[in-house]
């Protein structure tokens, strides 16, 4: 039997097909560039953040979160506006406040405005002129720093004065719900060892749990002025109060000896007479035989003062 072979068409074979592929691809391609060349009106969206918010405001959560545009350009700028649209930052620093509201005028900030989306504002308009933005004031209260301190120090070391904080206190606003809870602001642990110099530096205030309020400032300097110390000792008499009229009271030991620390510098100013030591008659209970000695005046820069003796043996004599 015969076989019947059917021809393809000249415009059909394999080769023709790639060409006139191309030919219509390249076609297409030229139209595209062509009407991307054209000039066209488009209104696009444009994302909005808010940022530097007024310290004594909080921003209501419901507020504008894009903004329209009209832009008028060539085909090619629109499409790569929409395909890379960048996102624009409203300073509420430039938002003008007013009846309750803050403002913020889209021509007032033009030059910033035209700096961020990279626009020419004779062919771009934004279809609202301003944005308002409702918030709800802020209580402002004054909190005391109080730091967190895990200091040691080299052997013969010490403060002579408390570590000192620049502001010691500093302002915070927020809720009056939460900032009438508090009387004080602490800082993160400042952890130092084998201190045997002056220290200073910045230290964080730890607003830990507290991202409702708003910091004025987030950190503080510290200043420890640190000193070389030795120890001594004075012999200081003991003094017995409140002794009833006509009693004859007699105690043992009648001095003691005060063993202290003082700052090296100040050591020469050091005397047995900036004591006292004192016993009250009135403290002894039945049956006691002794008296508890109390220091009751020193020298402000003296520290760690101990007595070597607190019981005072005593006899009455008739």
């Amino acid at each position: 039997m015969r076989k019947t072979t059917i021809k393809t068409p000249d415009f059909l074979k394999k080769s023709n097909l790639q060409t006139f592929g191309f030919f219509l691809l390249f076609a297409a391609l030229v139209w595209v560039l062509v009407q991307l060349s054209k000039d066209y009106t488009q209104v696009m969206p444009i994302p909005l953040e808010y940022v530097n918010p007024p310290m004594d405001k909080s921003i209501a959560e419901e507020k504008p979160a894009y903004a329209e545009i009209r832009m008028q350009d060539k085909g090619f700028s629109i499409l790569y506006f929409q395909l890379f649209t960048p996102e624009l930052q409203i300073d509420l620093e430039k938002a003008r406040e007013e009846d309750g509201q803050l403002i913020y005028s889209f021509e007032d900030n033009r030059e910033d405005i035209a700096r961020q989306l990279d626009i020419d504002f004779e062919e771009t308009r934004f279809l609202l002129e301003e944005l308002i933005i409702d918030f709800q004031p802020k209580k402002l209260k004054r909190l005391k720093v109080v730091p967190r301190l895990n200091l040691s120090y080299a052997v013969g070391y010490s403060a002579n004065e408390e570590i000192r904080l620049n502001p010691d206190s500093i302002n915070v606003s927020g809720p009056a719900s939460i900032i009438d809870t508090l009387s004080e602001i602490k800082t993160f642990p400042l952890e130092k060892s084998d201190i045997n110099d002056d220290i200073m530096g910045e230290i964080t205030i730890d607003t830990t749990g507290l991202g409702m309020l708003s910091f004025y400032q987030t950190e503080v300097t510290y200043n420890l002025e640190v000193e070389k110390f030795t120890e001594g000792q004075v012999q200081v008499p003991v003094e017995v109060q409140n002794v009833p009229e006509g009693v004859n009271l007699n105690i043992f030991p009648q001095e003691v000896k005060l063993f202290f620390q003082v700052n090296l510098k100040q050591y020469h100013l050091v005397h047995p007479e900036d004591f006292s030591v004192v016993c009250d008659f009135e403290d002894i209970t039945e049956g006691q035989d002794y008296l508890l000695a109390e220091l009751v005046r020193k020298p402000d820069f003296v520290t760690n003062i101990r007595l070597s003796e607190r019981k005072i043996q005593f006899i009455i004599k008739r």
